[in-house]
Parts: C-alpha cells; sequence; structure tokens
C-alpha cells in the first residue's frame, strides 16, 4: 500500500452507516468515498446477501468533498447479521468490489463482507473504555491482610520477593494483595485516566491467580470478602470508573464444591455438570489435560440454572447491588461448551448475556479468545475479544528485538516472536479484523500485553513503548493496560509477568507514568478514537499512516519503527491541522521524523449532508 494511490473507502462508522442499532426490517443507508481521480465510474451498487441468496441496491453519487464522490444506497436489514459488500462498474467495462478486506478486482467471498447487525448493542459508555487489567494478588496489600490465616496451600512472600514463575510453587507463592489495597490505590488509575476496571478472579480458590475456583458464591477472604469487592465498586463509581469481573464458564477448580460432590459419587445431581470418562466418575475432562481444572459439560441444565441462567444464577447475582459489578470477562469462552462433537457455545454465551441484560443492561460482556476469534463475535452476545491475533502478536513482530522469546501465554509459533514488517502489521490487522461486524470491533481489546503474556517491555526494541501503546489507544478497540506497565515492569512469560506493583518506586517511574497517562488522555479526550472510521494512508516497511474520522473531528495517527519521509497522496486529507502528540513534522502532506516515534494531528471533522438528503449531487468543496 505504500505510494499507493488512494482507493475507495467505507467503514462500518456513523460516517458511512445511517443506524449503529438497526433492527430487522430497518431501511439503513451505506456510503462509500471514491476518489474523483479513481477512474470514470459507472454505476455503483451495494450488494446484500440476505437468507445467503444475492441482491443488489443501486447507489446514488449525493456529495463531492475534497476529492472524494460520496455514493449512497439504502440496505434493508433481513437477518440479525447482515452482509454486504459494494460493487464498482467502471467505463471500461471492469468491475471492483470492496468489502472488509480491501479492493479486489475479482468476486470476493462471503466470509469478508462488512456486517450490520441488529443484536442488542453495547452500552453506550463501552467503546470509551480504557481498561485497566488487575491480578488482585500482586496489586497492592492492606494492612488488614496482616491478620488474616492462610490456607495450606499458600505460600507466604514479601512483597519485594521476585516472582517464582518456573516449577510447582509458581501458582502457590502469595503475595496478600486484596480488594482493600485496590482501593486504597484509585488516585493512582484516576491520574492515569483509566476508566474501567478489569479484576482477573476474585473467587475462593488454591491458587494465586484464582481460576481454579472452589466456590462462585464468596469473594475470597484473603481477599477481603463480599464486604470488600461491594466496597471497592462504590468506590470506584465514586470516581467514575467501571468494574467488571472474571468468570470461568469452561471449568471450575478441582476443589470446587460442585465437583467434589460428584467425584466419585455417580448419584450426584452435579455429576451431570462435567464429563466423565468413566462410570466411577474417577476420571474426567479438563482444561488442556490440567486435572485441577475439569471441564464444565453445559448440556446439563441444572448447571445453567445455577451458573448463568436467571436472576438466581452466579453471572445475576455480581452484578446486582450490593456488588454491581458493570460486566464480566469470561475465561477461555472460545473452548466453552465445545468437546468432540458437541458445540454448545452461542447457547452458553447468549444465556450468559440475556441473564446479565435482566440483572442490570447498561452492562458489557468481554470473551477470551486468543486467535481467529470473529467466527464467535457476531455481535449477538460478546460485545467484545480478549483476543491477540489482530494487534497484540503483530505489533510484537513489528516492535520487538529480532529473535526475542516468547516462552508462553502469547500464542507465538515455535515460542519465538516473528519478525514483520509494517506492511505485515497492517496485513495481520486487517485480516483478523475484517470478519467483525464493526460494533464488536469497536469492544476488542488492544492489549499489549496481560497477565498471560510477557511484557512488551522485555523484548522491545528501544524507544517504542510509546509507538505501540499509542497504536493501542489510536486503533478501533478498547486499550488496555495491565497493572504494571506504566511502571515500565518486564516479564518473559504468563507467571513471570505477574510482578508485585512497587509502590514505592513512584517517583523513579515518572516518566513513564505521564507517557501513559498522555496517551490515555489522548484517547479519552477525543471521541473520534472511540467511535470514528478508520482509512489507512500509508503502509511502509517502517511506518504506519492513518486517520480515524468523524463528522466532528479527525485524527491522523503516525507511527514509526525508525527513522522515515512519507508523503501522502493528494486528497489523503484537507483542511488546517494541529499537533495533539509527539514530535513528527507535517505540512499537509509530507510527514517526516526520526525514529521509533508516535504523533497525532487534529483535523477537521468530514462534512456530509444528512442521510436523509439524497438524490442531489451536492458540492461541498
Amino acid at each position: 500500500m505504500a505510494n499507493h494511490p488512494l482507493i475507495p473507502h467505507h467503514d462500518g462508522s456513523p460516517l458511512y452507516v445511517s443506524s449503529q442499532t438497526p433492527a430487522l426490517g430497518d431501511a439503513v443507508r451505506v456510503r462509500v468515498r471514491i476518489p474523483a481521480d479513481f477512474g470514470p465510474v459507472v454505476t455503483v451498487h451495494t450488494r446484500s446477501n440476505p437468507d445467503h441468496e444475492p441482491r443488489f441496491q443501486v447507489a446514488t453519487l449525493v456529495a463531492t468533498v475534497d476529492g472524494w464522490d460520496w455514493w449512497e444506497a439504502e440496505i434493508e436489514i433481513e437477518n440479525p447479521v447482515h452482509r454486504y459488500r459494494w460493487l464498482f462498474e467502471l467505463d471500461d467495462h471492469r468491475t471492483m468490489w470492496l468489502n472488509a478486506t480491501g479492493l479486489h478486482t475479482i468476486e470476493t467471498v462471503d466470509a469478508e463482507d462488512f456486517r450490520l447487525v441488529t443484536w442488542p448493542a453495547a452500552p453506550e459508555w463501552a467503546s470509551g473504555t480504557v481498561l485497566y487489567q488487575i491480578f488482585p494478588d500482586r496489586f497492592a496489600r492492606s494492612e488488614a491482610a496482616d491478620d488474616r490465616e492462610l490456607p495450606a496451600w499458600a505460600e507466604p512472600a514479601a512483597w519485594t520477593d521476585p516472582v517464582i514463575y518456573v516449577g510447582p510453587d509458581t501458582p502457590r507463592q502469595f503475595y496478600g494483595g486484596d480488594l482493600l489495597g485496590i482501593q486504597e490505590h484509585l488516585d493512582h488509575l484516576e491520574r492515569l485516566g483509566v476508566t474501567m476496571i478489569y479484576l482477573t478472579p476474585v473467587f475462593p480458590a488454591q491458587s494465586n491467580h484464582r481460576y481454579d475456583a472452589l466456590s462462585f458464591d464468596f469473594v475470597d477472604p484473603l481477599l477481603g470478602g463480599d464486604d470488600a469487592l461491594a466496597s471497592l465498586v462504590v468506590a470506584a463509581h465514586h470516581r467514575g470508573l467501571k468494574v467488571i469481573g472474571d468468570l470461568t464458564s469452561n471449568h471450575s477448580g478441582d476443589a470446587h464444591e460442585w465437583f467434589r460432590a460428584s467425584h466419585l459419587n455417580p448419584g450426584a445431581p452435579e455429576s451431570e455438570f462435567y464429563y466423565w470418562l468413566d462410570a466411577e466418575q474417577a476420571h474426567y475432562v479438563s482444561w488442556l489435560g490440567v486435572p485441577s481444572l475439569p471441564k464444565f459439560n453445559w448440556n446439563s441444565y441444572e448447571l445453567r440454572r445455577r451458573f448463568i441462567h436467571g436472576t438466581d444464577s452466579v453471572v445475576s447475582k455480581w452484578l446486582r447491588p450490593p456488588f454491581s459489578l458493570d460486566g464480566w470477562r469470561i475465561d477461555v469462552s472460545n473452548m466453552t461448551g465445545r468437546y468432540l462433537d458437541q458445540d454448545l457455545n452461542q447457547q452458553v454465551r447468549r444465556i450468559i448475556r440475556d441473564t446479565m441484560v435482566e440483572a442490570n443492561p447498561d452492562t458489557i460482556l468481554l470473551g477470551e479468545s486468543t486467535n481467529d476469534a470473529a467466527p464467535d463475535f457476531d455481535g449477538d452476545s460478546w460485545h467484545g475479544a480478549m483476543t491477540y491475533a489482530n494487534f497484540t502478536r503483530p505489533i510484537w513482530g513489528w516492535l520487538s528485538q529480532p529473535g526475542s522469546s516468547a516462552n508462553g501465554g502469547i500464542g507465538m509459533a515455535l515460542t519465538h516472536i516473528p519478525v514483520y514488517s509494517g506492511e505485515e502489521v497492517y496485513q495481520a490487522h486487517l485480516r483478523f479484523t475484517a470478519a467483525f461486524p464493526w460494533r464488536v470491533r469497536l469492544h476488542n481489546m488492544n492489549a499489549l500485553d496481560t497477565h498471560d503474556t510477557p511484557r512488551f517491555l522485555t523484548s522491545a526494541l528501544p524507544g517504542t513503548v510509546p509507538v505501540a501503546f499509542g497504536l493501542a489507544v489510536t486503533l478501533p478497540g478498547i486499550p488496555v493496560v495491565f497493572a504494571g506497565d506504566e511502571f515500565g515492569l518486564t516479564g518473559t512469560d504468563g507467571e513471570d509477568s505477574r510482578t508485585p506493583i512497587p509502590w514505592d518506586q513512584v517517583s523513579e517511574s515518572a516518566d513513564t507514568i505521564e507517557l501513559y497517562a498522555s496517551l490515555i488522555h489522548l484517547r479519552t479526550s477525543h471521541d473520534v478514537l472511540s467511535n470514528g472510521g478508520i482509512r489507512w494512508l500509508h503502509v511502509g516497511a517502517e511506518v504506519l499512516v492513518f486517520v480515524r474520522e468523524s463528522a466532528d473531528e479527525s485524527i491522523l495517527v503516525v507511527a514509526a519503527r525508525s527513522t522515515f519521509s512519507v508523503t501522502l497522496p493528494k486528497d489523503a486529507v484537507a483542511g488546517p491541522y494541529s499537533l495533539l502528540y509527539g514530535e513528527v513534522a507535517f505540512d499537509g502532506r509530507k510527514l517526516s521524523g526520526s525514529g521509533p516515534s508516535f504523533a497525532a494531528f487534529s483535523l477537521p471533522g468530514i462534512t456530509l449532508p444528512d442521510f436523509a438528503d439524497v438524490g442531489t449531487v451536492l458540492a461541498l468543496e
């Protein structure tokens, strides 16, 4: 795409789609912009695929703005997921197709079409979220933790002890972080500017990570119990922060009350909650063969009733007062309900969301799916994906030192980080976002790292943290900070990355904290970065350039790995500009700077006639 002339563009943002929340039977108007010098265009059509039967609608030229022709057509929404693409006929009898993967000279496959969805939308606040992930045992320890009796599994550690990340003591090492400790440091989160806390599991378990829950009915007393969670949420809400929890819908722990009631006890009602491999119920299916994590069997309606369905369920309880969580992140959502020839994933996720809506519709549901997540994320339940294929792995490949290892968690092939060019980052990002509905794409998590990955800084090329996190806050999706990134922490794998936060080093980490805060505030100060469309302008080995656009404002983004000089095509952007962040030179067309560097420029919004004002060519230049 480097030095490529401008090409037609469409995405799902309000500039191009008249309704972000269509219903079945609605008529939605959609627009495409075509460069005036693209070539004489004879006709423009949409090609929809309701009930898998192609249908074409004629588009009308409705505006010419700053060197672009805008065409508009009407689509009737006939399925909950309505797919469509654009078809252009040129005067030399050539046809070209535009879908979510770009412009094509041959007919394209349905899987890459744009999508409009009629499922209930995410809360209005969700797309503007900046998420801060907390691993409770390692964030902060209140004085109250000193008086708590430890269970037999826990191996106590001082806050400054190095993390044990290899061997049997890894899940047993216990630092004693608790919920009151988090509450005592909310000032830090306010300073950063994050808007939502994501807590990894808070239920009692037999490990420091708590993904092996022994009950979902109460908060681990080691964290302060139920009252501590209610207190934290109240305090967070008072500061304008949302709080979401973490549920394991794929498995429980082998110490869970349901599993203990049924293990070696075939007559127990809870027997139907798990997959047993013998009549005695001694052997069972577990997550990736880990015996401490027995897999749930969602064929059980009693399991559904207790866990995910109705007001008495686990899912509902923690969303209602006095706890009032603002949503859930679901662990291993991709494997949930799937075993051999069984696939109950869609049923389970829809029940979870229906229960959430009944308890509190103003909540968000995020699902973990670490690879190609799009097939499960059509908007029917999950609002966004915690995934690594479309952002994390490509960015690591571009901005990590060649030859760096990634020992686990991030899903790198052969446990090492491949070397990517900027072109390959673009291709990977495009490939793994194309099949998401636009609305879902806005809520996918842009995580540089998490509790399951190495820390990005560990292998990063010098000076690239602003570039990487700058992309997290400016690409469509929810930016993610894993607690400790802003302190410059490192870690070679997911276990090693779970370092206690060095609260005694705030002053020494001031520059890094300020870096994160300034980029987060860039995001939260400009709504276009949360809801605007995206148009790529230049893709090169060393530099990426795109613009986020809305009617109110546009923001030009430049991310460079090394020294660069780029001349944008004529009419790529228009209007006066001002520098918002960074130190890149720009004269309206030419961008240049030393690398690594990240910059953002404010530009005017796109002025267009209302969608209702169609049928007449309007020159707005």
